[in-house]
This record gives structure tokens, C-alpha cells and sequence, in this order.
């Protein structure tokens, strides 16, 4: 049986495991009009530099031993995504739907490798 924290844990991993997917899934479908928002605003460079300092907090915070990879995987997680984002807003316009994959892979990849660290601890 699953203790209440790690049951809020794995539900956590598995909301980013479903926003990697939906980010994919916009990717692939190119359902999102991308000229209707502006990529190179103030709003959009806050977010991405806010997300990379988030994670970079993330990694810099002590924490258990044991808990080392889960630390690096949210905290990297972060740090990359913030990069991507901040990237979307600086390449051309053919490219952003590559970048928005990749916002989807390394979020989908936390939600997987973040809920196999968290099943797999003691």
C-alpha cells in the first residue's frame, strides 16, 4: 500500500507524464496557431528564466541522500525546459513546433523517470 506522500508524489510525475503527452500530441497535430501569441514577450522571457532559476533551486537544495536522483531529475527537468522555452522564443518560426516536441519529451521524461524513482524507493 502506498503511503499518502508517495501517492501525491506519483500523481505529480503523472500530471507531467500527461503534459509531455499534450504538449507531443500539439506538436504532432500542429493544433496550436502559434501567430496568436507572441513568443517574444516580456511574459514569455520571465517564464523561461523563472523556470530556469526554479530549477536551479531545485538542485542547489539540500536534501536526503537517497533522494539525489529525484533532486536532479526535477531540477534538470526544469532547467532544461526553461532553456527550450527561451529558445522557442529566439529561433525561426519553422522550428518552433521541433521545440515544443522537445518541451514535450523532457517533460515526458520526467513524469517516466520521475515515477520509476519514486516506486522504486524504500
Amino acid at each position: 500500500m502506498l503511503s499518502p506522500a508517495r501517492l501525491t508524489q506519483l500523481l505529480t510525475e503523472f500530471v507531467f507524464l500527461l503534459l509531455g503527452a499534450l504538449l507531443l500530441w500539439f506538436a504532432a497535430n500542429q493544433q496550436i496557431d502559434f501567430s496568436r501569441f507572441d513568443r517574444r514577450s516580456t511574459t514569455w522571457l520571465i517564464l523561461s528564466v523563472a523556470l530556469i532559476a526554479w530549477g536551479l533551486l531545485a538542485l542547489a537544495k539540500p536534501g536526503q541522500f537517497w533522494a539525489k536522483w529525484q533532486k536532479w531529475n526535477r531540477g534538470g527537468s526544469l532547467v532544461l525546459l526553461g532553456i527550450v522555452m527561451l529558445s522557442i522564443s529566439r529561433v525561426p518560426f519553422n522550428w518552433v513546433v521541433k521545440f515544443l516536441a522537445a518541451a514535450g519529451v523532457i517533460l515526458l521524461l520526467r513524469g517516466v523517470l520521475g515515477s520509476f524513482l519514486i516506486s522504486r524507493q524504500r
